[in-house]
């Protein structure tokens, strides 16, 4: 498996892909968190804190991720490689797993440079590192486990087609789903409006945002994640067969 892991690493760093997403996630971030006027402006809050980060993150996630996954499988399949992979000494969860890890460690890299974000804040606090520090480590959990979720989805939809754009539109339709959708049907049907909300990510990312590491909010993503990546492993066995 560390041998697919690598593989990915080196590929993704071996053409502009690494490093647009990198580029990309930092300077999108910098401009709406730093220079654009608006909500999400954090100069403009009058709060030392990275709320209007941790808001704004997942949702250029839903579009980045499967930008980055979309061509794990469907590449393979377009060029005819995918066979040749099977036949490796590796187990297909192996394999689905060293993509995975891959895709994940890219985006986890991403991440890290914001860590100076926290630095920023802590000293523009007044006084000086008043800053929830429990609030801020539970929402980097959180987004580590939300982006280990979409990235099972996006591995998931690489293996539906050879095509990479249909796997990138099924991939953003899903993550959107999951994060966004039961939000929206919760507000439709108010009765279970709690019930629906939960089954939703965002209302679970929210959760472990305040600094509560809940073992449910835990279970939900690691399950998510869990069952997109069995998805995966279904769809390679039926084509191996």
């Amino acid at each position: 498996m560390k041998s697919i892991v690598l593989r990915e690493i080196k590929s993704f760093f071996g053409s502009p892909i690494g490093y647009l997403v990198i580029a990309i996630f930092l300077i999108i971030n910098g401009l709406f968190l730093w220079v654009f006027e608006g909500e999400y402006n954090i100069l403009n809050t009058g709060f030392s804190d990275l709320t209007p980060f941790f808001t704004l993150a997942p949702w250029i996630l839903i579009f980045l991720i499967p930008a980055v996954t979309m061509r794990s499988f469907s590449d393979e399949k377009k060029q005819g490689t995918l066979e040749l992979l099977l036949t490796k000494p590796l187990s297909i969860w192996q394999i689905v797993n060293g993509k995975f890890l891959g895709a994940l460690l890219l985006i986890v890299m991403a991440i890290i440079p914001t860590f100076i974000y926290v630095f920023v804040i802590y000293n523009l606090g007044m006084p000086e590192g008043n800053i929830d520090m429990g609030s801020t480590i539970g929402s980097y959990f959180g987004l580590l486990f939300l982006i280990a979720a979409y990235s099972a989805i996006g591995i998931f939809t690489s293996t539906l087609s050879d095509n990479q754009i249909v796997a990138f539109i099924v991939a953003v339709f899903l993550c959107f789903f999951f994060y966004f959708g039961f939000e929206g049907l919760a507000s439709v049907v108010p009765n279970v409006s709690s019930i629906i909300a939960s089954l939703g990510m965002q209302d679970h990312f929210k959760s472990m945002s305040r600094g509560v590491l809940d073992t449910r909010d835990i279970l939900y993503f690691t399950s998510i994640t869990v069952v997109f990546l069995s998805f995966t492993v279904y769809n390679l066995k039926s084509f191996k067969s």
